[in-house]
């Protein structure tokens, strides 16, 4: 595992990454340097430098290593590269806290997350399962893998642990279910990626009796690791990587780090082992609550819903500016004055509704809805492919008055997200 201090991470960032250099420019870089001294990271001028062609992120030329999809429009994709080192630190860091949160000797893991197409979290859970201390027998299957395979291999081989998303998990749990299965060894659940509520906690423990539930951890793809779950934490509870990374809750309002427990902010993540597109005080996407005291040693945090940058929906993340630039041909046509994504979770799974806020609701609201629908299944054609699989509801397109879409009670500021699941 190879980490660096905070100094040298700034250093380079400052020097190689266009984007950095340009962020610091007033900023001395010394030994004494405060993470809070440091602007925090706009998300989308972030990805607007981390381009395919004509890179201004990134500290060096793509030679060694591994890239992967992070989201992104068919137009605008966004990756996320590490190189080889980077790649071994962070899964080998993820796998050694797996013996903390109740992977034992002898367990036979199924891996059911996704694979191919630059997803990474396949791939991620691979890597990390080798890195564990305990002897496990790991079967790489796949979330794509047909429900007759996925079943005949968990009874053959008496597999007693999966690894998976929830939406994967639920649909596995109905299919046991409805084909009444018998002959399963499953003892223990690891959810990634999404959260898993619990209305769905509960239908899996009436289909799996005395099944253990657990989150595998927190990472994400642009972000890197964000925290790991031992036996004490709570739901959507998770502890820092001491060392490995800084997690941050910034005061929205006032841009200070939130030092005391029980005050949501937003996450903010810093890097101590990636180079080669260095992460600092970067916005994580969701906003949470410290549960520990200040001077605790990994120290806890609880998520507490997406923030401003992006929706999660089932399995897929949706940016807020991708949403824009879908939108933003109707603005002058229709007097389009603002619209927000609200998420909702409904008998089990997610839901996202497209507000529309304008002056006057237009006579062909309807036939502009399809059009918008159409557009963004165009640019993120997975949102279709999980409606039909039925891993998430519909999409929901609505035109609503400016005045009736959902603001800040405190300082009045539009919602740009609004995550109803928390």
């Amino acid at each position: 595992m190879k980490t660096y201090n905070l100094n040298d991470i700034v250093a380079i960032a400052s020097i190689l990454s266009p984007f950095y250099k340009k962020l610091y420019h007033k900023i001395k870089i010394d030994k004494g340097l405060n993470l809070s001294s440091l602007p925090l990271v706009d998300q989308n001028k972030f990805w607007n430098h981390n381009t395919i062609v004509n890179n201004q992120l990134l500290t060096n030329e793509l030679s060694d290593g591994i890239v992967f999809k992070s989201g992104g429009t068919t137009g605008n994709p966004k990756f996320s590269v590490y190189s080889k080192i980077e790649w071994e630190t962070m899964c080998s860091t993820f796998g050694q806290y797996f013996i903390n949160n109740g992977i034992k000797d002898g367990d036979r893991i199924a891996n059911l997350f996704y694979a191919g197409e630059l997803y990474s979290s396949f791939i991620f859970l691979h890597d990390a399962i080798e890195s564990c201390s305990a002897s496990c027998l790991t079967f790489p299957i796949s979330g794509s893998a047909s429900m007759d395979f996925i079943i005949h291999t968990l009874i053959d081989f008496r597999i007693n642990t999966i690894f998976a998303t929830p939406t994967t998990i639920m649909l596995l749990a109905e299919y046991i279910h409805s084909n009444n299965i018998k002959g399963l060894n499953i003892k223990k659940i690891y959810f990634g990626g999404e959260t898993m509520y619990q209305d769905q906690r509960k239908k899996l423990s009436q289909i799996i009796n005395n099944v253990e539930v657990h989150s595998v951890g927190y990472a994400s793809v642009d972000g890197g690791l964000l925290g790991y779950a031992d036996s004490t934490c709570g739901f959507n509870e998770h502890r820092v990587f001491d060392g490995y990374n800084i997690i941050e809750i910034i005061n929205e309002k006032t841009g200070e780090p939130i030092i005391e427990e029980g005050i949501e902010g937003k996450l903010y993540t810093t890097n101590l082992s990636r180079l080669i597109m260095p992460i600092i005080r970067y916005p994580v996407g969701d906003n949470a609550i410290w549960t520990s005291p200040p001077d605790s040693k990994f120290r806890k945090f609880r998520i507490m819903g997406r923030s401003e940058e992006g929706a999660r929906i089932g399995p897929i993340t949706f940016y807020y500016e991708d949403l824009k630039k879908i939108v933003a041909p109707l603005y002058n046509k229709n007097n389009i004055s603002a619209y927000q994504m609200i998420i909702d979770h409904i008998n089990g799974k997610d839901k996202l509704t497209i507000s529309i806020g304008v002056e006057n609701i237009p006579g062909n609201n309807a036939y502009l809805s399809s059009q918008l629908y159409n557009k963004i299944i165009e640019e993120r054609p997975i949102f279709a492919n999980e409606e039909q699989n039925g891993k998430i509801h519909p999409l929901k397109i609505v035109w609503v008055k400016f005045d009736e879409l959902i603001t800040n009670s405190r300082t009045g500021k539009l919602l740009r997200i609004v995550d109803n699941r928390f």
